[in-house]
């Protein structure tokens, strides 16, 4: 029995590569600082996977930005505006790579970055692969190589990771009309078959082909190209061990497809879908191997060791040890990195922190579960600890709280449903608020400079009272009012600049969650998040964001957006219990929610926006098991929204999702306004809305916040302009993709003038048509 690992986490335990990489961007440090990072995080991991007892430790899950831009960039799929990039003999292979994910704006050039979107039902964003009907595929970057071979030489033989061919495509977008992107199989199986031959030449003995997508409803084409390219590799090298991982659901229908692969082992989820397991092994060919997906790679509980040997014993009757592989269900990149580094009891209770694991201590539930398996004395003591926290947690009061169990099993009719309609309401809003046509806002915060930063870190160590730091975010936000009022923007926002993240500031005051120190995880490139875990029945206690979205409408004569984030984002970015469904802790959320925005209401807030960019990434995988998902996620959104009066309105905001199979449920949401991400597929996303002819408000994003370059105003002309042909004018806000808080003061305050500028000539443009 082998013991395996998927991946392992790359942004290092103190986030150095963020640090780094960061550093390298701004100009503050060199290619070799940047490049020494990644060399000594590298090396933690594969020694520290080896010496926990991983014999298949992996390589080339590192990565500098994102794993699917890795591959795009090994497999020389690189978009012809970055070749200008390439040419420019100052820039190394990192350049190009970054100009890729983050845009290009120097040397003359001024070249957009690739759009990015989530991976599968995760909050991890990837880098997606853009596609030509006579797209060429040729060995561009030898990083996986390079990684291998420097996993060698220090003396840890590795397990080379590499993005199945399948997978990949069906991972990227056609940009032109006319062909189907899973065509272009037989064209990019040649660059990996030399990669393969690259490394058959150094002597690799396992090679891993992530292939999610077999855990996904495919086309009897994308079913076709699985069995063309594992048959091809299998010519070209019959001595290579393939390992096939899926993970993140069930094969379902798929599974007669992936057991006729001649792979040498094959991983399965079994986190997510334990039930699996039977058919598995039922119809699994006698020289496959089996790796079994037991410890939860996305979630942070500690392994539940009985249940886990209970899965490993019906695979040992089956197959014997020398056909069974102990894995985690993941890769580990969705995962805090060690949970040794929770020192401070203040922050995670040791009553809590007894049920928790990383991904450290995951290494070690893979280890200790293959020994328990082999009947290994030593590991006894282990499952005697596991076995006591595991039921301390079922029986602990900290969990329960009967109050809250009683509104959500009380939940009625009048709790998800607005007074009037929305065409009332909107005639009613229009009124009370006055707009002008094109309205212009931003999504909410504002940027958090290293000195708001450092404001709130003096004050939770108590180098700053309540008052002092009270008075220095006062000044912070006042000169964020004064400024948007300057540029001329229509409906304003307070910045934020009292929260940390969008889901841990609300999570700090909610009851039920609890939080760690350094338990970041990476959303995409170096923006890392920290996420609230749910242990417990969620309510509010107290109100959570009134007092400064009050303070900041005492400012203005214009309208101050109050700013709260959704019950269906605080719940998919937050490390959710797992001993209830998802669904009833979604609805405690909700209820908590609906209390606060009755609270901003009464305080004067007439503009409430919801949050939801994670509705989207909350889906099945499968398209069956949408609908059960959708009534439970819409309504939670819906009691959360609820609960005011029809002049209020209520926006939502949502980012990198494809809305065309939703749509329906979008709008059931019932939202006033809703503000989408737009700018990086070029308004593409509208088509959603103009095809369903949406009725209510939409502000297509107008600019990528996610690039540090700066459009001109013809360009967000341009783009609305296109979503004007359609979406009526009478709908249409203008705003940026997201949120400003990672961005710099300089390139915001420019780009937000130029937004202005863009709606003015908008404006103007209906006038003069309306004149004629």
């Amino acid at each position: 029995m082998l013991t395996n690992n998927l991946g392992y986490p790359r942004i290092g335990s103190k986030r150095e590569l963020k640090k780094a990489c960061e550093q390298y961007w701004s100009g503050n440090a060199d290619l070799q600082s940047l490049v020494q990072t990644g060399r000594d995080i590298r090396k933690h991991n594969w020694e520290l996977q080896k010496a926990a007892g991983i014999d298949l430790v992996p390589s080339n899950d590192f990565s500098f930005y994102d794993q699917v831009l890795d591959h795009s960039l090994t497999v020389g799929a690189i978009p012809k505006r970055y070749h200008e990039v390439i040419l420019n003999k100052g820039n190394s292979e990192l350049d190009l790579y970054f100009a890729m994910a983050r845009g290009y704006q120097k040397d003359g050039l001024d070249i957009t970055a690739m759009e990015m979107t989530k991976w599968f039902d995760t909050n991890y964003h990837y880098i997606v692969p853009e596609f030509l009907k006579d797209q060429q595929f040729k060995l561009f970057s030898t990083k996986i190589l390079d990684e291998y071979n420097e996993s060698k030489r220090l003396g840890v033989k590795t397990k080379p990771v590499l993005i199945g061919p399948v997978s990949y495509l069906l991972l990227g977008k056609e940009k032109e009309a006319g062909f189907d992107r899973i065509d272009l199989v037989k064209s990019l199986l040649p660059v990996y078959i030399d990669i393969l031959k690259k490394l058959e030449e150094q002597h690799v003995e396992w090679v891993q082909f992530d292939e999610p997508f077999l855990a996904m409803d495919l086309t009897a084409k994308d079913k076709a190209a699985f069995k063309y390219v594992y048959g091809e590799i299998k010519k070209h090298f019959p001595g290579l061990k393939t390992l096939l991982t899926t993970y993140f659901g069930a094969l379902q229908d798929n599974k007669d497809l992936t057991l006729s692969l001649p792979v040498n082992a094959l991983h399965i989820d079994l986190v997510r879908s334990p039930e699996q397991l039977a058919a598995i092994l039922a119809g699994i060919p006698a020289h496959m191997t089996l790796s079994l997906g037991l410890v939860d790679g996305r979630n942070i509980w500690k392994n539940d060791f009985d249940a886990a040997l209970s899965l490993i014993k019906t695979a040992l009757d089956k197959l014997g040890a020398d056909k069974l592989m102990v894995a985690p269900s993941c890769s580990l990149i969705h995962s805090p990195c060690d949970l040794d580094m929770e020192t401070n009891e203040a922050v995670l209770s040791v009553d809590i922190k007894q049920w928790l694991s990383f991904a450290r201590q995951k290494i070690d539930e893979v280890v200790v579960l293959k020994q328990l398996a082999l009947n290994e004395e030593t590991a006894v003591p282990d499952l005697k600890a596991n076995q006591s926290a595991n039921a301390l947690r079922r029986t602990s009061a900290l969990i329960h709280n009967e109050a809250v169990k009683q509104r959500v099993a009380a939940i009625s009719v009048k709790d998800d449903q607005r007074g009037k309609p929305f065409a009332s309401r909107q005639e009613l809003q229009h009124e009370a608020l006055n707009l002008p046509l094109f309205p212009t806002t931003t999504i909410g915060s504002f940027p958090q400079t290293p000195e708001v930063r450092s404001w709130r870190a003096k004050y939770k160590k108590g180098d700053l009272s309540l008052a002092e730091y009270d008075a220095l975010i006062e000044k912070e936000t006042e000169e964020t009012i004064r400024f948007q009022e300057d540029a001329g923007i229509d409906v304003l926002v307070h910045g934020e600049f009292e929260r940390n993240d969008m889901v841990e500031y609300f999570g700090e005051q909610l009851a039920g969650f609890t939080f760690t120190k350094n338990g970041w995880v990476q959303s995409y490139g170096s923006r890392c998040v920290k996420p609230p875990v749910i242990y417990g029945d969620v309510y509010r206690p107290e109100p959570m964001t009134v007092k400064w979205s009050a303070y900041a409408q005492s400012l203005s004569k214009k309208w101050v957006k109050g700013m709260l984030t959704g019950p269906v984002t605080i719940l998919q970015w937050s490390f959710v219990r797992n001993d209830q469904p998802r669904s009833v802790t979604c609805n405690q959320i909700a209820f908590a929610i609906r209390d606060e925005v009755a609270d901003l209401e009464k305080a004067g807030i007439r503009i409430i926006q919801i949050d939801e960019p994670a509705i989207r990434e909350g889906l099945p995988l499968r398209k069956a098991d949408w609908q059960e998902y959708l009534q439970w996620a819409v309504k939670a959104f819906r009691i959360s929204a609820s609960g005011v009066k029809d002049d209020t309105q209520i926006h939502t905001h949502m980012c990198y999702s494809e809305f065309n199979d939703i749509i329906g449920h979008i709008a059931a949401m019932d939202a006033d306004v809703i503000t989408i991400e737009c700018s990086r597929s070029q308004m593409e996303l509208l088509d959603a809305f103009a095809d369903f002819k949406y009725p209510n408000e939409i502000g297509p994003g107008v600019y990528d916040i996610h690039s540090p370059r700066v459009p001109a105003k013809e360009e967000m002309v341009l783009l609305l302009e296109k979503a004007r042909t359609v979406i009526p004018a009478a709908q249409l806000w203008v705003n940026p993709d997201c949120g400003l808080k990672t961005r710099h003061w300089e390139e915001t305050k420019k780009a937000l003038v130029e937004m202005v500028a863009a709606a003015k000539v908008l404006r103007e443009s209906v006038e003069e048509a309306v004149t004629l």
